[in-house]
């Protein structure tokens, strides 16, 4: 790779709404926990086992989630606490000693055990933390054993894969004193997706782009002050810290979904690495060009209607940016969880202005505000989709836009279409 030079940020430094006061709300929430953040990691990394040490709702939900069959074996599973745990009349470390030595003679292929932490784990003060580092000094080196917490006291589902990471990070190996600057992609995504961001980073010049989540436990990229990185998922703030502390530095930019945050989020990798915007244009040209043919129909759908975001995911406000720039859709709210005004810089300044933004919940109050607005529809978890229908609105799912690959410009028509078929499907039934 060339010598890293620094670069200004690739949105406007201001306007839009960078400086946009955004009303915060405190009050009952409708999410998800982190341990849904296990169905899509569990797929990523090939070799690795989720151990939610957890209650029967735990594995219910998590069950549920994936739709797991009888007869499959999925890569992931909970470890109950029960009564006898509660009331003290067992050792729940020995216990746990006992199920992972279970487990890991069953499964001799998994290399990276996750210990996940869940409401009941942390309300009995069960500590993980040592529990995964006993383990992993006895199972070493053939198995890694870390932890994290998945706990829906205080989160949000998407931050799952943030704690996941961010457990990551410590094992990282260090570059050496001698390597050349690196680029790194945070963020889980499908792995069509991937194979189509390494190509796309070859063909510019930009060669070894490491990705994190890697598919196998042995593939670790390295990290060091010369790595540079790139955040695929706006809600990995955890996990860009714990980087940033091993010395790696963050690459400001719009996340890369539709087709101008794909184009602003690979510009600010190949302008921090040297390469020449006439490169940048030939290579992305073609994406640019199947990504807007894809997009065209879809806009003649949603042009004009009005969206309400209900916060959720923490992709709300880049899905935002993406709906009213490049489909014309206008927004009504956009609400998050949790608002990184660091990360999402440039997706504040390329929102229009005067778009109302909010962080965290209420869900009385926002209901109110979304029965005033009588949007065409309502971007909102499967807690509140299902009354919302029932009152005559159309409703999107959050969740699906976690689920459904929507990144880069191949996925460009398939994020438009998750919003033009419940529009569609609106449409038949009432004729």
């Amino acid at each position: 790779m060339s010598p890293v030079i620094p670069i200004t940020s690739v949105a406007s430094a201001s306007g839009g709404c960078s400086d946009a006061p955004v009303l915060r709300e405190r009050g009952q929430r409708e999410v998800f926990c982190g341990l849904t953040g296990i169905i899509w990691l569990h797929r990523k990394i090939q070799d690795a086992f989720f151990l939610v040490v957890g209650s029967r709702t735990c594995a219910h939900l998590i069950q549920s989630a994936a739709g797991v069959m009888i007869f499959a074996e999925p890569r992931f599973a909970t470890a109950i606490i029960d009564e006898r745990d509660l009331a003290g009349l067992a050792d729940v470390n020995e216990e746990l000693d006992r199920v992972v030595t279970r487990l890991l003679t069953r499964r001799p292929e998994i290399k990276l055990l996750f210990l996940v932490g869940s409401c009941p784990s942390e309300v009995i003060k069960l500590d993980l933390s040592r529990a995964a580092s006993r383990l992993s000094r006895h199972f070493s080196p053939e198995v890694r054993v870390l932890n994290y917490s998945g706990s829906g006291i205080e989160t949000t589902f998407t931050q799952g894969e943030d704690a996941c990471l961010a457990a990551l990070v410590p094992s990282l190996p260090a570059t050496s004193a001698d390597a050349p600057p690196s680029l790194l992609v945070v963020g889980a995504l499908a792995d069509v997706v991937e194979d189509q961001f390494a190509r796309l980073f070859e063909q510019l010049g930009l060669h070894g782009v490491r990705f994190l989540p890697p598919r196998h436990a042995h593939e670790l990229p390295a990290v060091g002050p010369d790595t540079r990185f790139l955040l695929a998922q706006p809600f990995l703030a955890d996990t860009a810290r714990a980087l940033e502390e091993r010395g790696a530095q963050r690459l400001a930019a719009p996340f890369p979904l539709g087709a101008e945050g794909t184009s602003r989020w690979l510009q600010a990798a190949t302008r921090a690495f040297g390469i020449a915007d006439e490169v940048f244009e030939r290579i992305t040209a073609p994406g640019r060009a199947r990504a807007a043919a894809a997009l065209a129909r879809h806009r003649l759908q949603l042009a004009g209607k009005r969206v309400f975001f209900f916060p959720d995911s923490q992709l709300e406000i880049p899905i935002a940016r993406f709906l009213s720039r490049e489909l014309d859709m206008q927004l009504t709210e956009v609400g998050s969880p949790y608002l990184h005004r660091q990360h999402l810089a440039e997706e504040l300044a390329l929102l229009p202005e005067g778009t109302t933004l909010s962080e965290g919940q209420h869900v009385e109050k926002q209901l109110d505000r979304c029965r005033a607005a009588q949007p065409d529809i309502v971007v909102c978890g499967l807690g509140l989709a299902n009354p919302l229908e029932a009152e005559g609105f159309t409703t999107k799912w959050s969740i699906e836009l976690v689920f459904t690959p929507i990144h880069g410009y191949d996925q460009a028509g398939d994020l438009a279409e998750l919003f033009t078929r419940p529009l569609l499907r609106r449409t038949k039934l009432a004729a």
